[in-house]
């Protein structure tokens, strides 16, 4: 039996996570660094657990070998010149194993490489789920328990982590460029990836299982209007609808759940905003793609060590009202920033969107309503309703569904207030027809009503044809 898989049946054995909650560890000094050298890198030697005797076999090869080869790179090589640094990093691997007359397979030793290579370069034992386009989310709970999204369906995975001091490395290696911080005074903390997916981590003592990571993929090639089609998140009428709806300078917010598709769907709308516009991005970490030219970007900052120089979504959005935006695009809003997203939204932005957390197109009025008074001002209910029903026109309900699909479930207009209620119009609304093979059947489909706002529409140079809404069409089923 081979090296590898003696020892992958040992790690096997071994991968059921502890009761106890494990001693915080202390995160690892400086980072890998986007363009840096790798004098950061050097500082990290890595001690092999001792889980089985096979396990500890690999792992003292693998830290005798990575160890090594960290301590003979130059340390001011440039690690973002990746080619070139592979082939040094294989060059020095094969004469290392020579030198110490280790015999593995070619198999073997393409993936002792590879693990070695990607802890110097990437992100160590999640490298290859980084790097595989089925996966949308990787969940690290401690360092043997990893799970992966595919296809809607949460899975575990086969990978493991040596011990938490290996999770708190890779944690420390995806915050520290982004001159963010992870420690006992800041147990979690928000960031991203060079490619721009979302993560979160929370460490000891908040998280009781160990150092945990959650990090939301984004398609190197983002998903485009006919695949959300293909998918049947959308049907083409509902897609035709709200690009004229963008256009025409329409107010938007995208609600739903948490992993529903939001800032997906918030990409698609934001690529139909016209080329020549100036267009202000507001994130906690930077997500969206955009690809207009006049687009700029800026994300939130949390407190320093002393407690200092934090920036807030709020005090950008009201940062931004002095940069002449013509559209603002809110990532998400969640707290008092939503006052100040209407009272731009009603002052000369239109056409500026965002997304907040809810369950129907009502509970998102009233959660918009809850956050406005989070901001503080203390503002009658009437007012604030007021505010909201003039500030936004549309809202697009996203929704995971049992299936593990993402749906656009209904489209709907806020078209104006009756006392003191806020009144909504249905435009589209998902019918489901059944469920077969583990899969739900079902359309968007019209209602028949048309917004208010197709004057605006219109006034835009674009005409809709009645079918769309559904007038003058006979339903199909």
């Amino acid at each position: 039996m081979s090296l590898l898989k003696r020892i992958e049946q040992g790690q096997g054995r071994s991968n059921e996570p502890s009761q106890t909650p494990s001693p915080t560890p202390k995160p690892a000094e400086g980072g890998s660094g986007e363009g840096g050298g790798l004098s950061g890198l050097q500082a990290r030697r890595v001690s092999a657990p001792s889980t089985s005797p096979q396990a500890g076999t690999y792992f003292d090869l693998k830290t005798r070998v990575q160890n090594r080869l960290l301590a003979e790179l130059d340390p001011s090589m440039d690690v973002s010149k990746t080619d070139e640094v592979r082939r040094t990093i294989m060059e020095m691997f094969e004469q290392i194993l020579n030198e110490e007359n280790i015999i593995l397979s070619r198999p073997e030793r393409q993936r002792l490489y590879e693990q070695i290579a990607a802890e110097i370069l990437g992100f160590g034992p999640l490298q290859p789920l980084l790097e595989d386009d089925t996966i949308s989310e990787i969940m690290v709970n401690g360092p043997k328990n990893i799970y992966v999204e595919r296809k809607g369906k949460l899975v575990r995975v086969p990978v493991t982590f040596e011990g938490n001091d290996h999770v708190m490395r890779i944690i420390d290696r995806i915050v520290a460029p982004l001159g963010r911080r992870i420690d006992e005074s800041s147990p979690y903390v928000d960031a991203r990836l060079p490619d721009g997916s979302r993560v979160n981590a929370v460490i000891p003592p908040i998280s009781l299982v160990g150092p945990t990571l959650t990090i939301r993929k984004f398609s190197k090639n983002p998903i485009t209007v006919e695949q959300l089609i293909q998918f049947g998140t959308v049907t083409p009428e509902a897609i035709e609808f709200l690009k004229a709806a963008v256009i025409a300078r329409v107010n938007i917010v995208v609600s739903g759940g948490t992993g529903s598709g939001k800032t997906t769907l918030l990409n698609i709308l934001s690529g139909f905003i016209p080329n020549d516009e100036r267009i202000l991005t507001i994130e906690n970490a930077a997500e969206l793609q955009l690809r207009q030219e006049h687009v700029v970007t800026l994300e939130s900052r949390p407190p320093n060590i002393e407690g200092r120089g934090e920036i807030t979504i709020r005090d950008l959005v009201i940062n931004a009202l002095r940069m002449r935006p013509e559209r603002i695009i809110v990532g998400e809003c969640r707290g008092g920033e939503t006052l100040d997203m209407l009272q731009a939204m009603n002052t000369g932005h239109d056409g500026s969107m965002t997304t907040a957390h809810a369950n129907t197109p009502r509970d998102a009025l009233s959660r918009i309503e809850t956050m406005c008074l989070m901001a503080g001002m203390d503002l009658p209910v009437r007012a604030i309703r007021e505010q909201i029903s003039s500030a936004v026109d549309l809202i697009c309900q996203q929704e995971r569904m049992r299936d593990g699909t993402r749906k656009i479930t209904s489209i709907t207009e806020v078209s104006g207030m009756e006392g003191d209620v806020i009144t909504m119009t249905d435009l589209f609304v998902f019918e489901q027809t059944g469920f077969e093979n583990g899969k739900i059947l079902g359309r968007l489909r019209p209602t028949g009503l048309r917004p208010k706002f197709m004057d605006r529409i219109e006034a835009a140079g674009i005409h809709l044809p009645p079918t769309i809404f559904g007038v003058g069409e006979r339903r199909r089923y």
